[in-house]
């Protein structure tokens, strides 16, 4: 995140402007706000600060740098469309694709039709950067009635920064594992016994089966007579309490080994010093509408190659790593896909809806996806807005119910 630091140094948030950096988890704008306030000497809610929902550790006036989630700054644009504070807004771990993700990227791209000075960065590890120049290249310019041409007037620029982390080795497992979960446990314990000192960091697919696992190394450490081996197994996930998750970011005391079990909400942003092993399930939770049958589920699928590769990048960042993936190397190479799916294309469209709706986007139809929704899933959402009486026979909030439900941060099937 210095690069956050050298747009404040350049100038960019002098004058009461201020800088905004998205990431998609509230862990994620927690743990990048502290170390960004650490790295630059303030307290936290000071020059540096960040906003989730239901916190706010920011000071008006004086917060020059400001972190949150996507979510939030949807919720600000409610108040502020032209979101006119900010000067330049980052959008980071862009990959992920989230609903927030993608509804944010349309908006700014209008909003810089209209704001011509506000810069916006795209940052991801993994995305493809030339598609998302091309989004923000088609946007159309104005004129203002003198002449003057508003809008982007050059092709948005692209920058590679390559990394400095060390060489991690890859592992494959030769043949298919039955019981992703037990792999997962019997190698903790393998690297635990085998391999050097070196903190271990395993992605499962969530809190059941992160539990799980934590119970399993701990029995099993223990039957084979280490009550004292020096591992540390630490869960993490989103619905953690905050000083439980706050765990996982201590140092590691000396003869220790750390055991971070987690989601994939470790893949991107949140920094584990001392990780030097990689377990990857190869699979994560995620959610999938149907809309014919109107059923949302969450369910255990395969991970991307894009995901992989974060998963082991996680290793080596403060010496040689490795990763053991618990998938086949053919697997890896032929039949997992290259990216993930978007959240838009695979998930209930009703509260993107409503809010793209407050937000005065009266045609949903055309707006200007990075990545097209469902038809189906789109029309299924009008239709159940409007039997709730969200929606008018012209498609408009109605007035006070829409409006007020627009603005309760639930799903409307909730808040009404």
């Amino acid at each position: 995140m210095k690069f956050i630091e050298y747009l404040k140094e350049a100038g960019w948030a002098d004058g009461g402007r201020v800088i905004a950096c998205t990431q998609p988890r509230r862990l994620a704008v927690q743990s990048v706000a502290s170390r960004v306030a650490e790295e630059m000497g303030v307290k936290l809610g000071e020059e540096v600060g960040y906003t989730i929902r239901f916190e706010d550790v920011t000071n008006t006036g004086v917060t020059m740098i400001k972190f949150l989630t996507d979510g939030v700054l949807l919720r600000e644009m409610m108040n502020d469309p032209l979101l006119t504070k900010y000067s330049v807004i980052m959008i980071d771990e862009a990959h992920e694709r989230s609903i927030s993700t993608d509804i944010l990227l349309g908006l700014l791209k209008k909003i810089q039709r209209r704001r011509p000075e506000l810069r916006l960065i795209i940052s991801s590890a993994t995305i493809q950067a030339k598609s998302m120049s091309a989004f923000f290249q088609t946007s159309k310019r104005r004129r203002r009635p003198e002449g003057e041409e508003l809008g982007p007037n050059m092709e948005p620029a692209v920058l590679s920064v390559e990394g400095r982390g060390f060489n991690v080795q890859i592992h494959y497992v030769e043949e298919p594992v039955p019981d992703y979960l037990r792999a997962a446990v019997s190698t903790v314990l393998l690297i635990h016994e085998k391999e050097p000192m070196g903190d271990i960091l395993v992605f499962l697919t969530g809190q059941d089966d992160i539990d799980a696992a934590v119970q399993l190394i701990t029995e099993e450490d223990q039957n084979r007579g280490r009550k004292s081996s020096g591992l540390m197994v630490l869960p993490l996930y989103s619905g953690l309490p905050r000083s439980e998750q706050e765990l996982v970011f201590t140092p590691t005391p000396r003869g220790k080994r750390k055991v971070v079990i987690s989601t994939n909400i470790a893949e991107t942003s949140i920094t584990l010093e001392g990780v030097v092993y990689v377990v990857d399930s190869g699979f994560s939770k995620q959610r999938f509408y149907n809309p014919i049958t109107d059923i949302e589920n969450l369910v255990v699928a395969p991970i991307s190659k894009a995901s992989a590769r974060q998963r082991t990048g996680r290793a080596g960042r403060v010496r040689p790593g490795k990763c053991y993936r618990l998938y086949t190397e053919e697997y890896f190479a032929k039949e997992m896909s290259a990216e993930g799916i978007p959240e838009i294309q695979r998930s209930n469209l009703v509260p993107c809806v409503i809010q793209l709706k407050a937000l005065g986007i009266d045609n949903i139809l055309g707006f200007d996806w990075p990545a097209s929704p469902s038809s189906e899933a789109m029309v299924r959402a009008l239709e159940v807005l409007y039997s709730l009486g969200v929606l008018d026979d012209d498609a408009k909030l109605t007035s006070p119910t829409g409006f007020q439900i627009a603005e309760i941060p639930l799903d409307p099937m909730i808040s009404k």
